[in-house]
């Protein structure tokens, strides 16, 4: 494996929304496609840890993160969330 990316790395949803990230893993072929996603502050957003399913709590900022479970690589995706 070398590398991940995410679909967006910036998104913005009003507080209740939700929104799915796409990671994409290079090379194609790679053989432990295996990922998780995490939040930096989930009173903000949360995410699922397999899926990428944004849900927006609160206003404010979080950055969701996917990591690879084989090298551990990264991609970012700032989430800006707005009170309805």
């Amino acid at each position: 494996m070398t590398g991940v990316s995410l679909s967006q790395i910036t998104t913005s949803l009003a507080v209740g929304a939700s929104e799915t990230l796409t990671a994409t893993i290079a090379p194609e072929n790679a053989t432990n496609k295996n990922i998780s996603y995490t939040s930096s502050d989930s009173a903000i957003a949360t995410v699922t840890p397999k899926l990428g399913k944004i849900t927006a709590v609160a206003a404010g900022e979080a950055t969701i993160t996917v990591t690879t479970e084989d090298g551990a690589f990264t991609a970012e995706c700032v989430v800006t969330v707005t009170a309805e």
